[in-house]
């Protein structure tokens, strides 16, 4: 009997559309494998979920275990699923939010788990954690919108001191470089402000770092592994939306061009970050390596990267010798093996 995997794609964000990308190529994937059966389910930018024109949920009970119809001919019928895989980028499906709900439902599914996934789209906690764990990383100031709204001039003179132009402006909450601005002085900082509050009620702004930005891939639940690593060229100022989705003219060096030694670094590091951020499956980890100063700091994780065309994290797999199709089926085989692992721990306590 074919194994039932529910792709859930699209979401509630602004990285609605790259969701849509990721997610053809996930679907196609799983299709050529003659074990599985794809449940295709689009999440709207309202939140609803539908399967095949029709809608449809995930109740948190387990009892139901499963996808349960909301209306059409199949109203109040369920159909189960052995695995979920989130292909959500951004707010409501990579922060945790999903999870808990499959938590809640019983389901295995691929990808950290709720905390991991929190802090890991958190970038503020996200980096508290690493410094905590001794994680290198650069400067950074941060603030709320009520902060900015009550102390703007202060704000702008601790990022002017500590930091300094030009530097990076973004939401403390989302990915694919929506709403990040680089500014190159105080005017750019407060439209680049206004800009990132639109996504997210908390702001991170960070130092410009220097040296070649370079990603690592990491496969694995409580023993990871990591790929090769890889450098980005962007076509544009930095790498931002455009430059990652729509001209496709930024360069991908696939291994990078490191010295080995810095190679088993950032590959300890991209590990370290993954375990310390608690997370499970996959995650991307993006650095910035200035070979020079021998430096080498952790920039981001990110715990449900593209899987588009022209991502990283499938590329860099690829490049290490796990091609595309055997890579969602490890992804498939972590989620179940994890899901094994917690199906063990009592829920009930014993005096």
């Amino acid at each position: 009997m074919k194994k039932k995997v529910a792709v859930l794609y699209g979401g509630r964000s602004g990285e609605h559309e790259v969701s849509l990308r990721s997610a053809t190529a996930v679907i196609d994937g799983l299709k050529s494998l003659q074990d599985i059966e794809v449940l295709p389910i689009f999440v709207t930018q309202e939140g609803s979920w539908e399967l095949n024109g029709s809608r449809v949920t995930v109740l948190p009970d387990p009892i139901v275990s499963g996808l349960y119809f909301l209306d059409g001919a199949r109203t109040g019928l369920t159909v189960t699923i052995d695995v979920v895989f989130p292909v959500l980028h951004g707010t409501y499906g990579e922060d945790g939010t999903v999870q808990g709900l499959l938590e809640l439902a019983r389901l295995p599914y691929v990808g950290a788990g709720v905390a991991g996934s929190a802090i890991g789209m958190d970038k503020i906690l996200m980096k508290a954690a690493l410094i905590a764990a001794g994680i290198p990383i650069g400067d950074y100031v941060w603030f709320t919108a009520n902060g900015w709204q009550k102390e703007q001039e202060k704000l702008i003179a601790e990022v002017e001191t500590k930091l300094d132009y030009p530097c990076f402006v973004k939401p403390a909450n989302l990915g694919s470089s929506v709403g990040i601005s680089k500014v190159y002085s105080k005017q750019e900082l407060e439209v680049a402000v206004t800009k990132a509050l639109q996504y997210d009620r908390r702001v991170l702004v960070e130092k410009l770092l220097v040296g070649k930005e370079i990603e690592c891939s990491v496969l694995g639940n409580d023993e990871p592994k990591a790929s090769l690593p890889g450098e980005i060229i962007p076509s544009n100022d930095f790498y931002d939306y455009e430059a990652k989705y729509v001209n496709e003219t930024s360069t991908l060096v696939i291994p990078a061009q490191l010295r080995e030694q810095t190679i088993s670094r950032v590959q300890q590091m991209a590990v370290d970050t993954f375990i310390t951020l608690d997370c499970a499956g996959l995650a991307r980890v993006d650095f910035f390596v200035d070979e020079l100063t021998d430096e080498i700091l952790v920039n981001e994780i990110n715990t449900l990267p593209g899987f588009t065309t022209i991502s990283m994290y499938p590329k860099l797999w690829e490049a290490t010798g796990i091609p595309f199709s055997q890579l969602l089926q490890e992804l498939i085989q972590l989620a179940e093996e994890r899901f094994q692992e917690k199906s063990k721990l009592k829920t009930t306590f014993d005096s």
